[in-house]
């Protein structure tokens, strides 16, 4: 997950409050529904993960601009980024003008993708292994839990949480860990900026990660 590699997963921006404390029991249900909803809400991280393993093959010797292309329309239907970002700049949200959370909405999925084209840029043989059985959260909400196989090293353990809504399944935070939440960290970090200068503030500072994080292919 070169200066940014696949381990780059585990840094800060991957990190956070646990919400082990808020997994509930999965609720009582028909065998068959409940493989129907564990199938549903999985397929977007097969997803997800085919489109990665692409990107990390591709590697560096592939422009991040064309890497960043192919990977944008997968990250985009596989994530709520509306959902994420309103939860990683929390209750002040609903307060801002819409011409504000337009903005930020841009910069937030540029960064977004920026993260995952960045983290995911190079192939030793890894593997994404999409378990079987997902667990129920608070809210309807479940975890699809995968890991990152790499070769001679320790598995990544990464539990995406999905909500069902008009697109269907889609991730609305991501668990390092099985348990760390990198919308907690997120939210911990535009509190910050937002504090010392309002949403141009968050607008500015995301838009530096996407330069550093392209090496100023994008900014």
């Amino acid at each position: 997950m070169m200066k940014h590699n696949i381990s780059a997963i585990g840094r800060r921006e991957l990190l956070g409050v646990a919400i082990t404390a808020f997994v509930v029991p999965i609720p009582r249900r028909p065998a068959a529904a409940q493989t129907t909803d564990a199938a549903s809400a999985r397929m977007p991280i097969e997803r997800l993960d085919d489109a990665l393993l692409v990107t990390m093959k591709a590697g560096d010797r592939t422009p991040f601009t064309e890497r960043y292309r192919a990977l944008a329309p997968v990250v985009e239907q596989v994530f709520n980024l509306d959902a994420v970002l309103a939860a990683s700049v929390g209750l002040s949200w609903a307060t801002l003008p819409e011409a504000q959370k337009a903005q930020l909405a841009t910069a937030f999925r540029r960064y977004t993708i920026s993260s995952y084209v960045s983290n995911f840029n190079s192939y030793n043989g890894q593997t994404f292994q999409v378990l079987p059985s997902v667990r129920a959260v608070v809210n309807g909400e479940v975890v699809v839990q995968t890991r990152l196989v790499r070769v001679d090293d320790s598995p990544v353990k990464l539990g995406y949480v999905m909500r069902s809504g008009p697109a269907g399944w889609q991730v609305v935070d991501v668990l390092t860990d099985g348990s760390i939440s990198r919308v907690a960290v997120q939210r911990s970090d535009f509190r910050e900026l937002l504090m010392a200068g309002g949403v141009p503030a968050l607008t500015a500072g995301l838009g530096r990660k996407v330069a550093n994080l392209s090496g100023g292919m994008l900014g």
